[in-house]
């Protein structure tokens, strides 16, 4: 686990970067963080931005790239991929009309095809979960089951959100060892205990954060990414709190 670094993911602080990317990204750095995974990149070129985090000490975990953009521009994405430092492609969200089966379908078709070619420029495509893909299908199996069971393990991997699986009443830790070998990245993320189930600082819920943190090494870890959706205090507050509580499982 102590081998395994940590990236912010950015959407966390979309609202400061809006206002002054490069200012948060050094922000992002003065609090300890070794990477980021990004979530836009607000007009900043590849280069210029790649530039920018060399000379902040960051490293480019991986991109999220909307999954009309990866079928619309995917040669431009892994252009600027190549050009920022990052190995990874996460496909981020899926829209609630491509919920269902004819959906599905067509959804393994594309990532299979997008991770063929990722994987020719020696790029990593992962899927991230919500709670949404544990539901069940015709089949049986849940949607996130399906996904990644009819896709190529080579062409394919998945980026686990502890919260939104655990949200569905899954145990995490069990999802990372099914999958061991296709878990390259895993969203870090707490949930409260009051029943509202809202996002939380890393250590001040109920997610089991420490067994996750344990199976790292197993499931061949490569990125571990905190993102808190949603912040009832400073995003920057709470981003050095959920470090704070990770460093403190690494000593």
């Amino acid at each position: 686990m102590a081998n395994i670094p940590v990236a912010v993911q950015m959407y966390t602080l979309r609202e400061e970067s809006e206002k002054d990317f490069s200012g948060t990204l050094k922000k992002v750095a003065d609090i300890g963080y070794q990477g980021v995974e990004f979530a836009g990149y607000y007009d900043m070129a590849a280069k210029e931005l790649r530039k920018l985090i060399d000379g902040l000490g960051l490293k480019a975990a991986s991109s999220h790239i909307p999954l009309d953009v990866l079928k619309r521009d995917l040669s431009e994405v892994i252009t600027a991929q190549h050009e920022i430092g990052s190995k990874k492609i996460v496909c981020p969200f899926l829209s609630p009309e491509q919920r269902n089966e004819k959906g599905y379908t067509e959804l393994i078709q594309t990532l299979n095809d997008v991770g063929k070619e990722c994987a020719k420029e020696g790029l990593s495509l992962c899927y991230h979960n919500h709670d949404f893909e544990l539901e069940r299908l015709s089949s049986g199996k849940t949607a996130l089951e399906t996904i990644l069971d009819e896709t190529n393990p080579e062409w394919l991997k998945a980026e686990f959100d502890i919260y939104w699986l655990t949200r569905a009443g899954e145990n995490p830790v069990d999802w990372m060892k099914r999958y061991q070998d296709r878990t390259p990245l895993v969203h870090l993320k707490d949930m409260t205990t009051d029943g509202e189930q809202f996002f939380a600082e890393l250590g001040t819920g109920g997610v089991d954060l420490n067994g996750v943190l344990q199976q790292g090494d197993q499931s061949n870890v490569d990125w571990w990414i905190v993102e808190q959706d949603k912040c009832k205090r400073s995003p920057f507050e709470s981003i050095e709190m959920s470090l704070n509580y990770f460093l403190s499982k690494h000593s």
